[in-house]
């Protein structure tokens, strides 16, 4: 793992600088009367531990698509002047399904995500989620365009992988993920198109009662809840703020995870190996 997030110093900054926009998030949410919750490790985090993972690098939020449009239109106008808030519908080369809540100035960029121009800011990525269709058809072709288009776009951004397998089978995919990579550009596909074409996908069964489920990820099934399940939030804290969770987050937090409260054994306390991390200009030292 690199200096820059092995580091605790550092990790304790990074976590700080996470916290700090995630106070921010959680205010626009309750001025705007959007519904959210802390999602994957961020909520392990928040049951476990009442803050973050000690090892986590980063915060993770979902809300329903239809509260996530509303935060895309009205945020904007009342964030503070040091933090922005990136998707692919206002700002067309950001590579990403999922919006994020960044701090101005800064940067996190993945080692895997290194040679990617876009610089991502520290902050909050905030997944929508959208409704899995209740077909068992349906929901498979749901599932394999949203994995495509999603594929596509992270591809675009970043031509390397961390792969599994035999040399000669890896040097093979990345020979492959190259070509695309390139092709991609040669054509001069944008980000916000093969965005666009995700969020079509996973939109396709808005208007059914199904469940809720994130589609950035290979299988919505496993990260999927009720409407009942995540809602309505309890508040909790999490180090020296407080962050909605979802109402049965036994039951969402185990679906996913199984025993999500056994700490894992010291092999697996991983985070994202980092190229680079900047703070910048309204990193909250003095906080």
């Amino acid at each position: 793992m690199e200096k820059s997030v092995n580091d605790a110093h550092r990790l304790k900054q990074i976590q700080e600088c996470g916290r700090y926009v995630m106070a921010e998030f959680d205010r626009i949410c309750t001025e705007l009367g959007l519904r959210y919750v802390v999602y994957g490790g961020s909520a392990i985090g928040a049951i476990r531990h009442q803050g973050f993972i000690p090892w986590d690098d980063d915060v993770d939020v979902c809300m329903p698509r239809e509260d996530y449009d509303v935060l895309l239109e009205r945020a904007p106008q009342i964030l503070a002047d040091q933090f922005i808030l990136l998707d692919y519908k206002n700002t067309p080369e950001y590579p990403k399904t999922f919006g994020l809540l960044g701090l101005r100035g800064s940067e996190f960029i993945p080692k895997v995500a290194a040679k990617r121009k876009f610089k991502v800011p520290i902050g909050v990525d905030i997944f929508p989620l959208d409704r899995l269709a209740t077909d068992g058809r349906q929901l498979a072709a749901q599932t394999r365009r949203t994995w495509i288009w999603g594929r596509f776009l992270y591809i675009y951004g970043t031509p390397t992988a961390n792969l599994a397998g035999p040399a000669v089978v890896q040097a093979a995919l990345k020979a492959a993920l190259h070509i695309i990579h390139g092709t991609l550009h040669l054509l001069r596909v944008k980000p916000s198109y093969l965005a666009k074409k995700w969020e079509q996908a996973a939109r396709r069964c808005e208007n059914t009662d199904g469940a809720y489920g994130d589609f950035s990820t290979r299988d919505p099934r496993r990260w999927s809840a009720t409407a009942q399940e995540l809602f309505p939030a309890k508040r909790m804290p999490f180090d020296d703020i407080s962050v909605m969770v979802a109402r049965q987050h036994d039951a969402v937090l185990t679906r996913h995870f199984g025993d999500y409260m056994a700490i894992p054994p010291k092999a697996d306390q991983v985070n994202h190996e980092a190229a680079s991390v900047k703070f910048g200009p309204y990193f909250p030292a003095d906080k």
